[in-house]
Formats: structure tokens, C-alpha cells, sequence
């Protein structure tokens, strides 16, 4: 194994949220994934510096209001976001790579915040099975996790607007999305209205990961920073069971090791979060070592 840059600080940082999933547990994925061995993968088996700066921790659900039905718990998911965001910004500030470990994909807010705060507004490549473009009068469900690339782009609405919070925190025209196989009909009509790369799991059957990565890259790069965000459902259940919202057809275990590598290869990731690993439906944690691996490939792991 080798990595591109031995010389590179990665800044882990986890965020034990599950406020913002309709499915318990996601809030025991950073225990999941460093349990898994994170920190020694990448220290001993890629030579970077590894700093762990903990947990941002969220409320439990038994003692948290859940607010409007529309979007459930968001007072508390904006409160961590904006916790969370100041550790992503310090850790980009000091040259480090941002590695945030969720919890759900709500997280992400506070990462891409962060990064705006610490950059300007950057670019994304959205890793997932879901589009994760709802706003609260879209959503079918009113879990915010649902709604977080919409409110990093300042399309969600003023509810999710935080006095200090640079939005829309992503460019309009650098969001690009890779394995996607299920939306809502307003996330359908909000991409057709966006300068958006959205390569479905058919695009990928048709033309490769490689291929449909790369052009991923190529569009959302090029703004402060680029942030590759990814949602272990991305991967089909046969090799992630442990996720909250399964969905059959996804990549499978080469397929996502190929998407991480070529991510490296491109030597453009400044910002990086891993998210929903739910270990209460998960194989003996086979999620979380799954998510290693691939946090792994996305920062230079290679065969030879």
C-alpha cells in the first residue's frame, strides 16, 4: 500500500447523530468505524498523521423535542452542525483534511459550513443512493437527513439559516451525484432545475464507475474546496448491510473501492465525511470495515 501525500494530517472527527433519520442507531456509526480500526489503517497502512478530535455529540431522542413534522428535530440538528462546523473549519484552516465520521447524512452540513467557513464555497461530489434534495414541504418524511445537499446549497428554506453561516455553502454549479437510484419527486423536479451531474446506478451499469466518477470530479471541482460525501447505502446491502435506508442495485464492493481510487487519483479531495453506518443492523460490523476501506482508497490506498 502506498498514499499519494504520507506527509498529510487527516482530522477525524465524529458526530453521533441519528436526530435526523426516521431509523435508530446511525448515532453508534464513529464508534463503528474507528472499532473497525480507522486510525491504524491509515497510520500504518497509508504513513499519514491521524488526529482524532472526538465526538460532537448530539441529544438523544427520548429527551428531545421533535419540533415541526416537517422537519424533524432540526433546532438540535443545526445546533451539532454548527459545533461541527467549527472543528471542520479549525482542522482546514491548519492545512488538515477534514474527515467527519457520522451519524447520519445530516452531518454534512456541518462539514460543507465548515468548509465554506474556513475556503469559501466549494464543490461536492454525493456519494449515495438517495439525492438527499428534499426541503421541508417536499419531504415525504420530514427526516432531515433527506434535506441536506438542498440546505447546502440554501435551497431548504430559511429554517436552516445560522447567523455566521456562509449559505449557500456549496456552488450551485459544483454538485455532482454517483449511485443514486432513489428520489422523491421533488428532489427530481429540484435537479431539473440545477446545473447538476446526477449519474444514476444506470448510468453507472452503462458506462462504468471510472468513467462516471471523473466527470463527477471534473464538474464539481474547481470552487474553495472539494468535498466527496459518502452515504455507505451507496453500496448494495449484500456487502453493506448495516445501513438505515437499504437500497438494492447499489455498487458492489469493487465498484465502490474503484470509485474511492479514482477520487484519489485525482488528487482533488480537500474534505471528506463517511456516514450512516447503523451497527444495529449491520454483520459483525462488516459496514464499518467496509467504510475503513474505503475512507482508505479515497485517500491513496493502492495495491502497488
Amino acid at each position: 500500500m502506498s498514499v499519494d501525500d504520507a506527509a498529510r494530517e487527516i482530522a477525524v472527527i465524529g458526530a453521533t447523530l441519528d436526530l435526523g433519520a426516521g431509523r435508530r442507531g446511525v448515532d453508534m456509526g464513529p464508534s463503528a468505524i474507528r472499532y473497525a480500526g480507522l486510525e491504524q489503517h491509515l497510520t500504518e497502512k497509508l504513513g499519514v498523521q491521524v488526529s482524532d478530535i472526538g465526538n460532537v455529540i448530539s441529544p438523544v431522542v427520548e429527551t428531545t423535542a421533535v419540533g415541526d413534522e416537517h422537519a424533524r428535530y432540526l433546532d438540535q440538528i443545526l445546533d451539532l452542525c454548527d459545533r461541527l462546523a467549527g472543528f471542520v473549519a479549525e482542522a482546514a484552516g491548519r492545512g488538515a483534511l477534514p474527515l467527519v465520521l457520522g451519524g447520519d447524512h445530516s452531518v454534512a452540513l456541518g462539514s460543507l459550513v465548515g468548509m465554506a467557513q474556513a475556503r469559501g464555497r466549494g464543490g461536492v461530489v454525493w456519494i449515495d443512493a438517495h439525492g438527499d434534495l428534499n426541503t421541508p414541504e417536499s419531504s415525504p418524511s420530514g427526516n432531515v437527513h433527506g434535506m441536506v445537499l438542498a440546505a447546502a446549497l440554501g435551497l431548504a428554506g430559511d429554517a436552516f439559516k445560522r447567523d455566521g453561516w456562509p449559505l449557500p455553502a456549496v456552488e450551485p454549479g459544483k454538485v455532482a451525484l454517483v449511485g443514486v437510484r432513489s428520489l422523491d419527486d421533488g428532489e427530481r423536479e429540484l435537479l431539473r432545475e440545477l446545473d447538476a451531474k446526477v449519474f444514476t446506478m444506470s448510468e453507472v451499469d452503462r458506462i462504468g464507475v471510472e468513467p462516471c466518477v471523473r466527470e463527477a470530479l471534473a464538474h464539481a471541482a474547481g470552487g474553495a474546496f472539494l468535498h466527496v460525501s459518502l452515504d455507505m447505502d451507496v453500496v448494495d446491502p449484500d456487502y453493506a448491510p448495516g445501513v438505515g435506508t437499504p437500497v438494492r442495485g447499489g455498487l458492489s464492493y469493487r465498484e465502490a473501492h474503484l470509485a474511492m481510487e479514482t477520487v484519489a487519483e485525482s488528487g482533488l479531495i480537500d474534505s471528506m465525511d463517511v456516514v450512516e453506518v447503523n451497527p444495529i443492523l449491520d454483520r459483525e460490523n462488516a459496514t464499518g470495515q467496509l467504510a475503513v476501506e474505503l475512507v482508505a482508497s479515497a485517500l491513496g490506498a493502492r495495491i502497488l
